[in-house]
């Protein structure tokens, strides 16, 4: 592994802002989720002058809180939306490709039931080989089909009363924390300036866009000037100056629980009615989700409910009957927001997961709804409109996309670091965060960096580790030490359940 830059964070912090603010940028985008990340990333590597500004910590909202899969969407294929599950087919590839570090091929088995007519077998059969075609028939593996013996065999303690038998098709899992993170560090080594903890405030259009920006970190105002200003806030995308973006919130939580209680080797899926729900392995754990269901409300604000857990559980319990999991079981929760574009007609499940890339006024650029999985296009392609944009004049030529072609990041850079399940637990990992990955508060290091408050028991215990190793590596005094324990305690707080929710505002 690399050794950390020894460099003060804080003195790079200071450089960047010395870099945003001395000459206009060409881009300027607002929010470091995924989308924000990957847009960053391919400007950035095509020449040109990029910066990002995030008002909570990269990866805050939606991109930290996914059930963390790569896929094709074996559920849009059943309602007919085949360009978006070609599209995303191509795209789980492509990320597996270029960081194969964070997109693991995953075996699903759909198992079927004698009277669910919402999911029948031989139309399953059908759909996992038109579903392995749509990836250009290179799938991450071959699907196939099961018996019902074999389904029991491959999936010990499942329901048997009823059970027909499955398929098993290919997705790919992830760690959608860490995809953010490492492409942003990507976007970083093509020269894109990056900071979080810093909030727009307002813009105003003119030759250059002029973008009133607070860091929040030393309370301070400044401006960034801008050619083009990218809107990819996700959830409050809606809630920006100039923003035409309409959305439609839904909400998903996840819970999980020890392998020792639910034991998957392959994901599984769960039904309920149309709705599909999975039992995903996870190291140690087993991840459960996800529910979907609208949000009202600020998105500073999304937690896992007592009712949404104990819906979780049902479910689980239906298909594993001989586990009976409790309430008491769930070592850890997240809840978060899909950012889809607003259709106040049906169901939330049956809303598009398809983007929008609109310019409501010159140099003002909205990118809303998709999915993590497509987040590399829909940056090509708002990256392209931009490009032409920009070059009308002919003055300035930009390189073509290689985001799909080029790695996210060197092994050297990702070993011990960077992977789907949580790092080891050391100091020299927490000082690579704060000195390599911008992290600032305890929270940025124990939810989004490493998972380690959604994966250990004992987080809390680790917690005062960490911030006491953040206060040695950052500077802060008792003081600052004991407040960072009192708000990521107060936002996670252990119980006697062992429930720990997501965290719910900056």
């Amino acid at each position: 592994m690399a050794a950390p830059d020894t460099s003060s964070p804080a003195n790079r912090r200071e450089q960047t802002i010395r870099a945003l603010t001395e000459a206009p940028l060409d881009v300027l985008v607002i929010g470091g989720g995924i989308v924000g990340a990957g847009i960053a990333r391919d400007a950035a590597m095509r020449g040109l002058k990029v910066g990002l500004v995030e008002q909570h910590d990269f990866a805050f909202g939606t991109s930290s809180r996914s059930s963390r899969l790569l896929h094709g969407g074996l559920r849009y294929l059943a309602q007919g939306r085949i360009g978006l599950v070609h599209e995303a087919s191509v795209e789980k590839k492509i990320i597996h490709q270029i960081a194969p570090h964070l997109a693991q091929p995953l075996p699903f088995i759909f198992p079927t039931y004698r009277g669910n007519k919402d999911w029948v077998l031989w139309q399953l059969k059908i759909g996992v080989k038109i579903y392995d075609l749509l990836c250009h028939g290179r799938n991450l593996g071959r699907s196939t089909w099961l018996s019902t013996n074999e389904t029991l065999e491959k999936v010990p303690g499942l329901a048997a009363p009823g059970l027909k038998g499955a398929v098993r098709y290919y997705d790919g899992f992830t760690n959608d924390a860490r995809l953010v993170i490492d492409t942003l560090r990507s976007a970083a080594k093509s020269g894109a300036h990056l900071l979080n903890y810093c909030r727009l405030q307002d813009s105003a259009p003119g030759p250059d866009w002029t973008c009133a920006v607070m860091d929040q970190q030393a309370t301070r105002s400044f401006a960034i000037r801008a050619r083009a200003v990218v809107n990819a806030t996700g959830p409050w995308a809606d809630g920006l100056p100039h923003s035409r973006v309409k959305l439609r919130l839904t909400k998903g939580i996840h819970i999980v629980v020890d392998r020792a209680r639910l034991a998957v080797a392959d994901t599984v899926v769960m039904t309920e009615g149309k709705r599909i729900l999975f039992a995903i392995p996870w190291g140690e754990r087993t991840i459960l989700g996800t529910t979907d269901t609208d949000h009202e409300g600020s998105p500073n604000r999304v937690t896992a409910e007592p009712p949404e857990i104990r819906y979780l559980l049902e479910v689980a319990n239906r298909f594993f009957p001989g586990v009976a999991l409790r309430e008491e079981d769930v070592i850890s929760t997240w809840a978060g927001l899909r950012p889809l574009i607003a259709d106040p007609k049906g169901r939330p499940s049956d809303i598009s997961r398809s983007h929008e890339i609109r310019s409501p006024e010159a140099g003002w650029w909205d990118v809303s709804g998709g999915k993590l999985t497509t987040y590399r296009l829909m940056a090509e392609q708002t990256v392209d409109r931009i490009v032409k944009s920009l070059t009308t004049n002919g003055a300035r030529r930009f390189q073509n996309c290689r985001t799909a072609d080029e790695p996210l990041l060197p092994i050297v850079d990702t070993a011990g670091v960077s992977a789907i399940v949580p790092p080891e637990f050391s100091r020299f990992a927490v000082e690579h965060y704060c000195r390599a990955e911008w992290a600032w508060q305890l929270a940025d290091v124990m939810l989004r960096r490493t998972s380690w408050h959604y994966y250990f028991t004992d987080a809390p215990e680790k917690a005062e580790q960490v911030a006491g190793w953040m206060a040695e590596i950052l500077g802060w005094s008792n003081a600052e030490r004991a407040r960072e324990l009192e708000q990521y305690n107060a936002a996670h707080p252990a119980s006697g359940s062992t429930l720990r929710p997501a965290e719910s505002s900056s």
